[in-house]
Parts: C-alpha cells; structure tokens; sequence
C-alpha cells in the first residue's frame, strides 16, 4: 500500500484508536509497560496517545512520533486531558533521522504492523537508544496457535486492506533478527499479543 494512501486510512480511525485507550485488557498491558520507561523516551505510532496515563511524568520526557496528522492532533488533546507534557513530530518513522543514542527508552506499542520494513526500524531503535538504555514493545502478530496462525495468514490481504495493519508478522523473528538483544518476552490472547522488553547492541 502506498504511503499517502496508509496515512489518509489512518487519519480515518482516530476515533477508533481513541475509544480503545479505555479497553480494559489493553490497559492493562499498556500501564504493565510503560512502567518500565523512563528518563528521554521516544514513543513511535503514538496513536491517540493511549500510552499516556502509565508514563510516570516525574521521571520521562516524552516526544511521540507518528505519521498521521489527524492521529498527532488526537494524542496533543490527549496530553492536554491527562495533564501529560509531552513534545511531538509529525514525520514518517521509515524516513525519520535522528541523533544515535539519543534516547534513554523507545516505546512501540501496536505499531509495528503498519511499517513497511519493521527489522529496519528495530535496527533504528538499537541506533537511537543509548546503550543502558531498554526498548519496550507490545505488538500483535502471528499467533502460535496453528490454526489461528493460518488464518491469519490467509486474511491478511484483506486485513490490511481494510486497516492498513498486517496481522500475519512474526513478531519474535523480527526482534531477534534485529541487531537489539531481548530481555524479556511475554505473549497474551494465544501468542498473538507480544510483551518484549529488550536492549540495545551496540557491538
């Protein structure tokens, strides 16, 4: 799917993303996660800003990052409802360039689908985050259910499609093919939903 058309889907469901940062299981893995960053964080796929209300503010200073001008106007009020500061770029990650070892964390959370070329932007994660830094995932993928993962696999074209988002990555082969190094892996909903703490390699 081109660029152009991809954004404009995802102008298209801010409404969507907005009513799930109330989805409670979601929550729940988001606040599980975001407890975990800390200090300069770069949050990729902001999204509505559902990530928000786990960050401790004391202690990050968020910039959040996506391509959709719609979905950046969302996560601003949202910052603006929950009293979060936070800084923003309206830029495409696949192309976005910034200073290595910027960041003391990155947070992606269920963004990964929607990128064109996701081992490269773990490759991105490993150069902009310092090297005692920790990058902090929660994506879905490929389920390890046979049967579930088949037909993810078969729906996938139409899937993404309708939403711009692949539901058949390997979510786990993505990051271990990628020069960061894994910490922790969790998965939830039958392998689908991925929990992945990891590091930076900088060798």
């Amino acid at each position: 799917m081109k660029k152009e058309k991809l954004i404009k889907k995802y102008d298209k469901q801010v409404k969507v993303y907005e009513k799930n940062r109330n989805h409670s299981t979601l929550s729940t893995w988001r606040k599980k996660l975001i407890n975990k960053a800390y200090g300069n964080v770069l949050e990729v796929g902001v999204g509505a800003g559902a990530n928000f209300p786990y960050y401790t503010e004391e202690t990050v200073q968020v910039t959040g990052v996506d391509f959709s001008s719609e979905m950046i106007k969302s996560a601003k009020q949202a910052a603006s409802d929950y009293h979060f500061r936070a800084e923003f770029l309206q830029e495409d990650v696949d192309h976005l360039t910034l200073a290595p070892n910027s960041y003391d964390c990155i947070v992606s959370t269920l963004s990964l689908c929607s990128y064109a070329k996701p081992h490269e932007l773990m490759n991105k994660f490993n150069d902009w985050c310092r090297e005692d830094g920790i990058v902090l995932l929660m994506e879905h993928g490929l389920s390890s259910n046979l049967f579930l993962s088949y037909s993810q696999k078969i729906l996938d074209p139409l899937f993404t499609k309708i939403s711009g988002c692949h539901c058949n990555r390997d979510i786990l082969k993505i990051v271990e093919k990628s020069d960061l190094q894994l910490i922790n892996i969790e998965t939830y909903w039958s392998g689908i939903v991925y929990m992945i703490c990891a590091k930076p390699n900088k060798n």
